[in-house]
């Protein structure tokens, strides 16, 4: 991807950019790498007391109402979490929930989003928010995406992602490489790294020019668009056909007619990697794509021997011995440990979990299995 040579617009007095100012929500996906908490009916961003006392999805909203009102706030998801997110936060409005017919990735996500909020507002700018990430500091995150949106909306053909300097070499997140500083805490976008091995992480530490990618996008309805046309015009075109039935008899034919000939892809594949007027917007807010339990366990708070122990129903506790570094959940029963340490001990009334830490990736082969066997009381 070729780096950006043009400068940007910005007037740190004018505002008006908060009048067309969405937050899209993209609330799929069944974590299945957080097994057997998070299954298909309860996927993680749903899960009470999985970080914090609410759950991720309604403290995504509650950030989204930092930044603008509820009729501006739009959630993208499958039907079977429409109930589950209208009783989490009153303030979703249901005509505000887009249900895609089945997931397609989130290129399909975002620009159905998009395609329903450029039908209410043709200049709006979209944050686009994912359901699971757990995020601290919650007026420093709007501060930065205050920062991000008014650059969108003031430099029209320019798409922001926003980035964080890396404070280790972190092998499981993408990476994004800067140039010029267009502003303070705002830079050119030079390219995206996929996730490194280890001595490519700390070299990319060591440039000091590269940040972790979070993933979220800020961008008017116009420069998306402009991006589906020019590096996935079959997305375009699709996108443009629903635009058009919104509203109309036809609609949710046209949707599915849609959604079957997609391609498969992420927007960071469909749009964000090949364009090439992407800057980046440098934030300082804690932030963790809480992929695996591996994950969750290094953003929780531990004892005084390295563990995390989460009793979760009324009967449930943890008498260990020797135990140390460990993630231990237990639901409604006596979970007791000897001797062991670095492991990922996750109790559900139906299932439990042992792993090692090092290898939480793999608890996907565990639902992949479970499927190919149709075990389906288990997903």
């Amino acid at each position: 991807m070729a780096a950006m040579s043009t400068k940007l617009s910005f007037n740190p007095s004018e505002n008006t950019y908060k009048d067309h100012l969405y937050t899209l929500i993209i609330c799929g996906g069944a974590g299945t790498r957080l097994w057997p908490r998070s299954r298909e009916k309860t996927p993680k961003q749903f899960l009470k007391n999985f970080y914090g006392e609410t759950s991720l999805f309604s403290q995504t909203v509650e950030r989204s109402k930092l930044l603008t009102s509820n009729e501006k706030i739009f959630v993208v998801t499958l039907a079977d979490y429409t109930d589950e997110i209208l009783q989490q936060s009153s303030a979703i409005l249901p005509q505000n929930i887009i249900v895609e017919p089945f997931g397609r990735n989130t290129a399909m996500a975002v620009g159905i989003g998009a395609a329903y909020i450029r039908k209410k507002d043709p200049k709006a700018v979209i944050l686009n928010f994912w359901s699971d990430a757990a995020i601290r500091e919650n007026e420093i995150f709007s501060k930065d995406l205050n920062l991000a949106a008014k650059v969108a909306f003031e430099n029209p053909d320019k798409l922001v992602v926003v980035g964080l300097k890396p404070t280790f070499p972190h092998t499981g997140l993408g990476y994004i490489e800067t140039g010029e500083a267009f502003l303070d805490k705002v830079f050119q976008v030079v390219s995206f790294k996929e996730k490194p091995d280890l001595p490519t992480a700390e070299e990319f530490i060591k440039k000091g020019n590269y940040y972790w990618n979070t993933g979220i996008y800020v961008w008017s309805v116009k420069a998306l668009f402009e991006a589906f046309n020019k590096y996935s015009p079959i997305h375009f075109q699709l996108l443009e056909k629903i635009s058009q039935d919104i509203g109309s008899s036809s609609e949710r034919k046209t949707i599915k007619e849609a959604y079957t000939k997609a391609e498969n892809i992420s927007i960071d594949v469909a749009v964000s990697e090949k364009a090439q007027n992407l800057c980046l917007v440098l934030a300082s807010f804690g932030w963790s794509d809480v992929g695996d339990w591996k994950v969750a366990y290094e953003i929780k708070r531990k004892d005084e021997n390295g563990n995390v122990i989460e009793n979760l129903g009324e009967k449930g506790w943890h008498l260990g011995i020797e135990t140390s570094n460990c993630l231990i959940e237990s639901q409604d029963r006596l979970v007791a440990t000897v001797g062991v340490e670095n492991l990922i001990i996750i109790d559900t009334e139906d299932a439990l979990l042992v792993c090692s830490r090092e290898k939480s990736q793999d608890v996907k082969k565990i639902v992949n299995i479970l499927k190919e066997k149709n075990k389906k009381e288990y997903l």
